[in-house]
Protein backbone atom coordinates (compact mmCIF):
# COMPACT_ATOMS: atom_id res chain seq x y z
CA UNK A 1 0.00 0.00 0.00
CA UNK A 2 1.23 3.21 -0.46
CA UNK A 3 0.26 6.58 0.75
CA UNK A 4 1.42 10.54 -0.24
CA UNK A 5 4.57 12.14 1.49
CA UNK A 6 3.93 15.65 3.51
CA UNK A 7 6.31 17.63 1.90
CA UNK A 8 9.42 18.05 3.51
CA UNK A 9 10.53 21.42 4.67
CA UNK A 10 12.86 23.22 1.98
CA UNK A 11 12.34 20.10 -0.13
CA UNK A 12 10.97 19.18 -3.45
CA UNK A 13 7.34 18.20 -3.87
CA UNK A 14 7.18 14.25 -3.46
CA UNK A 15 5.08 11.22 -4.32
CA UNK A 16 3.99 7.82 -2.63
CA UNK A 17 5.70 6.07 -0.11
CA UNK A 18 4.52 2.52 1.61
CA UNK A 19 2.66 2.98 4.30
CA UNK A 20 5.39 0.77 6.37
CA UNK A 21 8.22 3.68 6.44
CA UNK A 22 8.71 4.39 9.86
CA UNK A 23 7.62 7.91 10.63
CA UNK A 24 10.05 11.03 9.75
CA UNK A 25 11.80 8.63 7.46
CA UNK A 26 9.15 9.47 4.24
CA UNK A 27 11.81 11.87 2.74
CA UNK A 28 14.29 9.79 2.40
CA UNK A 29 12.88 7.21 0.42
CA UNK A 30 13.37 9.50 -2.86
CA UNK A 31 16.89 10.49 -2.35
CA UNK A 32 20.04 8.80 -3.34
CA UNK A 33 22.47 11.07 -1.05
CA UNK A 34 22.89 12.95 1.62
CA UNK A 35 25.51 15.79 2.59
CA UNK A 36 25.88 16.29 6.89
CA UNK A 37 27.76 19.08 8.04
CA UNK A 38 29.34 19.44 11.45
CA UNK A 39 28.68 22.54 12.80
CA UNK A 40 31.62 25.19 14.19
CA UNK A 41 32.04 24.96 17.56
CA UNK A 42 34.61 27.86 18.84
CA UNK A 43 34.80 27.09 22.12
CA UNK A 44 36.07 23.83 21.04
CA UNK A 45 38.47 25.41 18.33
CA UNK A 46 40.34 27.94 20.38
CA UNK A 47 40.25 26.65 24.53
CA UNK A 48 40.11 22.35 23.22
CA UNK A 49 37.03 22.14 25.17
CA UNK A 50 35.29 18.85 23.24
CA UNK A 51 31.56 19.89 23.32
CA UNK A 52 28.71 18.47 21.82
CA UNK A 53 28.45 17.95 18.50
CA UNK A 54 25.73 19.37 16.21
CA UNK A 55 25.05 18.48 12.16
CA UNK A 56 22.64 19.64 9.92
CA UNK A 57 22.16 17.11 7.07
CA UNK A 58 20.88 18.04 3.61
CA UNK A 59 19.97 16.66 0.10
CA UNK A 60 22.10 17.04 -2.81
CA UNK A 61 20.63 20.55 -3.69
CA UNK A 62 22.07 21.77 -0.26
CA UNK A 63 18.48 22.09 1.33
CA UNK A 64 18.24 20.96 4.88
CA UNK A 65 16.57 17.87 5.81
CA UNK A 66 17.38 17.09 9.22
CA UNK A 67 19.51 18.21 12.11
CA UNK A 68 21.36 16.15 14.91
CA UNK A 69 23.30 16.80 18.38
CA UNK A 70 25.53 14.30 19.92
CA UNK A 71 24.24 13.66 23.64
CA UNK A 72 27.62 12.34 25.94
CA UNK A 73 28.54 13.38 28.91
CA UNK A 74 31.34 15.76 30.11
CA UNK A 75 33.68 12.85 31.50
CA UNK A 76 33.21 11.02 28.77
CA UNK A 77 34.23 14.01 26.03
CA UNK A 78 36.96 14.41 28.25
CA UNK A 79 38.40 10.97 29.10
CA UNK A 80 37.47 8.67 26.30
CA UNK A 81 37.96 11.25 22.84
CA UNK A 82 37.15 9.33 20.08
CA UNK A 83 35.75 6.13 21.61
CA UNK A 84 33.47 7.54 23.64
CA UNK A 85 29.92 6.46 24.55
CA UNK A 86 26.87 8.33 22.54
CA UNK A 87 23.42 8.92 21.10
CA UNK A 88 23.25 11.12 18.14
CA UNK A 89 19.52 12.46 18.19
CA UNK A 90 17.85 12.98 14.95
CA UNK A 91 15.02 15.39 14.67
CA UNK A 92 12.92 16.76 11.43
CA UNK A 93 12.37 20.39 10.77
CA UNK A 94 9.15 20.23 13.19
CA UNK A 95 11.41 19.31 16.03
CA UNK A 96 10.26 15.75 16.03
CA UNK A 97 12.76 13.03 16.50
CA UNK A 98 12.76 10.50 14.05
CA UNK A 99 15.96 8.76 14.25
CA UNK A 100 18.18 7.20 17.28
CA UNK A 101 21.85 6.09 16.84
CA UNK A 102 23.26 5.11 19.88
CA UNK A 103 27.16 3.76 19.91
CA UNK A 104 28.12 1.61 23.34
CA UNK A 105 31.51 2.23 24.86
CA UNK A 106 34.00 0.16 23.49
CA UNK A 107 37.94 -0.13 23.83
CA UNK A 108 37.95 -2.95 21.00
CA UNK A 109 35.24 -3.65 17.61
CA UNK A 110 33.33 -0.59 17.46
CA UNK A 111 29.27 -0.33 17.20
CA UNK A 112 26.20 1.70 16.42
CA UNK A 113 22.70 0.95 16.60
CA UNK A 114 20.18 2.51 14.42
CA UNK A 115 16.56 3.47 15.67
CA UNK A 116 13.55 4.28 14.15
CA UNK A 117 11.62 5.84 15.70
CA UNK A 118 12.79 6.12 18.73
CA UNK A 119 12.91 2.79 20.59
CA UNK A 120 12.52 0.74 17.99
CA UNK A 121 15.75 -1.33 16.14
CA UNK A 122 16.05 -0.78 12.72
CA UNK A 123 19.34 -1.58 11.97
CA UNK A 124 23.24 -1.81 13.27
CA UNK A 125 26.82 -1.64 12.38
CA UNK A 126 29.48 -3.64 13.49
CA UNK A 127 33.25 -3.36 13.11
CA UNK A 128 34.87 -6.52 11.77
CA UNK A 129 38.32 -8.17 13.15
CA UNK A 130 40.75 -7.61 10.42
CA UNK A 131 44.23 -6.71 10.55
CA UNK A 132 44.45 -3.47 9.52
CA UNK A 133 41.49 -2.31 7.75
CA UNK A 134 38.30 -0.20 8.02
CA UNK A 135 35.40 -2.48 7.66
CA UNK A 136 32.20 -2.66 9.01
CA UNK A 137 28.93 -5.11 8.48
CA UNK A 138 25.78 -3.46 8.01
CA UNK A 139 22.56 -5.56 9.96
CA UNK A 140 18.74 -5.06 9.15
CA UNK A 141 16.29 -4.72 11.95
CA UNK A 142 16.04 -8.94 12.18
CA UNK A 143 19.71 -8.86 12.93
CA UNK A 144 20.57 -10.23 9.38
CA UNK A 145 24.22 -9.26 7.87
CA UNK A 146 23.14 -6.61 4.37
CA UNK A 147 25.85 -4.76 3.42
CA UNK A 148 29.32 -4.30 3.92
CA UNK A 149 31.44 -1.37 4.18
CA UNK A 150 35.48 -1.16 3.23
CA UNK A 151 37.62 1.82 3.71
CA UNK A 152 41.31 2.46 3.82
CA UNK A 153 43.70 0.84 6.31
CA UNK A 154 42.97 2.46 9.74
CA UNK A 155 46.28 4.08 9.57
CA UNK A 156 45.30 5.76 6.53
CA UNK A 157 41.78 6.95 7.58
CA UNK A 158 42.51 10.51 7.84
CA UNK A 159 41.86 13.45 5.75
CA UNK A 160 45.50 14.61 4.31
CA UNK A 161 44.59 17.99 1.75
CA UNK A 162 42.11 15.10 -0.20
CA UNK A 163 38.70 13.23 0.39
CA UNK A 164 38.36 9.90 1.94
CA UNK A 165 36.16 7.34 0.65
CA UNK A 166 34.59 4.26 2.24
CA UNK A 167 32.80 2.03 0.01
CA UNK A 168 29.61 0.66 0.37
CA UNK A 169 29.15 -2.95 -0.81
CA UNK A 170 26.56 -5.93 -1.31
CA UNK A 171 26.69 -8.09 1.45
CA UNK A 172 28.78 -10.51 -0.14
CA UNK A 173 31.31 -7.45 -1.21
CA UNK A 174 31.18 -7.89 -4.80
CA UNK A 175 29.94 -4.74 -5.89
CA UNK A 176 29.75 -1.00 -4.87
CA UNK A 177 26.57 0.09 -4.11
CA UNK A 178 27.60 3.96 -2.66
CA UNK A 179 30.03 5.15 -1.20
CA UNK A 180 30.13 6.85 2.43
CA UNK A 181 32.74 10.30 1.43
CA UNK A 182 35.12 12.21 4.10
CA UNK A 183 34.88 15.84 2.26
CA UNK A 184 38.56 17.61 2.61
CA UNK A 185 37.28 21.17 4.04
CA UNK A 186 40.93 23.05 3.78
CA UNK A 187 43.89 23.22 6.32
CA UNK A 188 42.79 25.61 8.64
CA UNK A 189 39.47 24.04 9.55
CA UNK A 190 41.34 20.39 9.43
CA UNK A 191 44.03 21.62 11.91
CA UNK A 192 41.92 23.48 14.45
CA UNK A 193 38.40 21.93 14.57
CA UNK A 194 36.91 18.38 13.92
CA UNK A 195 33.87 19.97 12.44
CA UNK A 196 33.71 17.74 9.35
CA UNK A 197 31.69 17.28 6.30
CA UNK A 198 30.57 14.37 4.56
CA UNK A 199 28.45 12.73 1.99
CA UNK A 200 27.32 9.59 1.73
CA UNK A 201 25.56 8.05 -1.65
CA UNK A 202 23.33 5.07 -2.05
CA UNK A 203 20.54 3.49 -4.52
CA UNK A 204 17.66 5.59 -4.54
CA UNK A 205 15.22 2.22 -4.22
CA UNK A 206 17.27 0.46 -1.23
CA UNK A 207 15.06 0.32 1.77
CA UNK A 208 14.43 3.32 3.62
CA UNK A 209 15.59 1.66 6.91
CA UNK A 210 19.04 0.72 5.11
CA UNK A 211 19.49 4.25 4.55
CA UNK A 212 19.22 5.35 7.78
CA UNK A 213 21.33 2.80 8.77
CA UNK A 214 23.62 3.72 6.79
CA UNK A 215 23.36 7.07 7.84
CA UNK A 216 24.39 5.99 11.36
CA UNK A 217 27.45 4.18 10.07
CA UNK A 218 28.36 7.98 9.10
CA UNK A 219 28.44 9.17 11.94
CA UNK A 220 30.27 6.43 13.74
CA UNK A 221 32.98 6.15 10.88
CA UNK A 222 33.24 10.30 11.63
CA UNK A 223 33.82 9.43 15.44
CA UNK A 224 36.53 6.84 15.20
CA UNK A 225 38.80 8.34 12.47
CA UNK A 226 38.32 12.15 12.57
CA UNK A 227 36.99 12.90 15.89
CA UNK A 228 39.76 14.44 17.51
CA UNK A 229 40.84 14.28 21.14
CA UNK A 230 40.59 17.19 23.51
CA UNK A 231 44.62 17.25 24.10
CA UNK A 232 45.38 16.99 20.64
Amino acid sequence: MMQPITTQPGGPPMGMVPLNVPPGLEYLTQLDMLLVKQKFEGLEAFLGFETQNKYSIRNSMGQDVYKAKEDSDCCSRMMCGNIRPFSVFVKDFQDQEVMVFSRPFNCCLQSIEVQSPPGTVIGSIQQECTLCSSEFIVYDQSDNPTLRISGPASCFAFSLCGDVEFQVLTGDGSTEIGKITKQWSGFLREGFTDADNFGISFPIDLDVRMKATLLGALFLIDFMFFEKSSND
